[in-house]
């Protein structure tokens, strides 16, 4: 099976070593243990001469004009992680040449993978639009905002939607890879999982920080700070709207612009937050954790944060040592 990865200057190291050493060790795995499986032949290819990673090695690129037919080709993340830099590169020459050529293998029918910040430059090519996706979930708000014909669900760690699948940050790539080698066989996936000791992460909410969400747009921020202090609280939005000297439907609106949620919604997320903060510095129950943050009994806020976390309480929960 041949693996192209298409690698823009300023690639994220571990990215792109994640992917080259995952494929590589199912390799040789696979001749190890006899599987029955074809080899992974990955090709580091570029729409430059030569490419740099964001730590400044130099990295050696095949010129992707020259690759006709490859099975795959997989978009590790540029190493520009805030939203401003970012924009900045996309809009630029490379990032647009590169766009340009996943179009050019993608109509010769090409199947593409991406990861982290490299969804964005799949998103750039069109190819996501329709198609369901998610991306590396500080850049929800504005992968939202520039792709809307894309459907994110930043929560989910990989998403495969027809002939593109993208994956979420960071260590998404790792999820991204394993997933490539699954599709071949899942015993051997298995078994280079657990020689990278790597964790299958179905979810990216256990790490997601929902006030850095926030600070993408003002009105959201001002929310977030009013919810906080009202944890406890049951949630109204008539109030909330009131408070923050907005409509109802302004705020409904602004939210899922941004967040892709509901008001109501986030304000669970930050009594989630909040639960889980007390789970790993304190010694209280779980009744008392939920009377904290506005719940009626323990029973509904272990539903909860089972349902937004994939998690339950027993490996949120941390010893306590004052």
């Amino acid at each position: 099976m041949k693996i192209v990865v298409l690698a823009h200057n300023n690639v994220f190291d571990t990215g792109l070593a994640a992917v080259l050493d995952t494929l590589g060790t199912a390799n040789e795995l696979a001749e190890l243990e006899s599987f029955p499986v074809p080899r992974f032949e990955c090709v580091v290819a570029g729409v430059r001469d030569t490419v740099q990673t964001s730590l400044g090695l130099t990295v050696p690129v095949q010129p992707a004009v020259n690759i006709r037919q490859p099975d795959w080709v997989i978009v590790p993340a540029l190493g520009t992680k805030m939203p401003e830099p970012l924009i900045g590169v996309l809009d630029g020459r490379e990032a647009q040449d590169a766009a340009e050529q996943l179009r050019v293998w993608h109509g010769h029918g090409v199947r593409i993978g991406a990861a982290c910040i490299g969804t964005f430059l799949l998103a750039e090519s069109g190819l996501l639009s329709g198609h369901e996706a998610t991306t590396a979930w500080w850049l929800g708000p504005l992968f939202r905002q520039r792709y809307p014909e894309v459907r994110l669900d930043e929560q989910r760690m990989l998403v495969p939607s027809g002939d593109v699948v993208t994956a979420g940050a960071a260590m998404g790539h790792l999820e991204l890879a394993l997933w490539l080698v699954r599709q071949t066989s899942p015993a051997l996936a298995d078994m280079v999982a657990r020689y990278l000791l790597v964790d299958t992460r179905p979810s990216q909410a256990p790490y997601m920080i929902p006030m850095h969400l926030a600070t993408a747009d003002p009105l959201v921020q001002h929310f977030e700070r009013w919810a906080r202090g009202r944890l406890h609280e049951g949630f109204s939005l008539d109030v909330a709207a009131d408070a923050l000297h907005v409509s109802k439907r302004t705020l409904q609106r602004r939210m899922e612009a941004v967040l892709g949620k509901s008001p109501l919604s986030y304000f669970q997320d930050l009594r989630v937050e909040r639960a889980v903060h007390l789970l790993r510095t304190s010694r209280k129950d779980m009744d008392a954790i939920a009377a904290e943050v506005g719940y009626a009994d323990g029973v509904t806020l272990r539903t909860l944060i089972r349902r937004r976390l994939g998690r339950g309480v027993r490996e949120l929960r941390t010893v306590y040592d004052p």
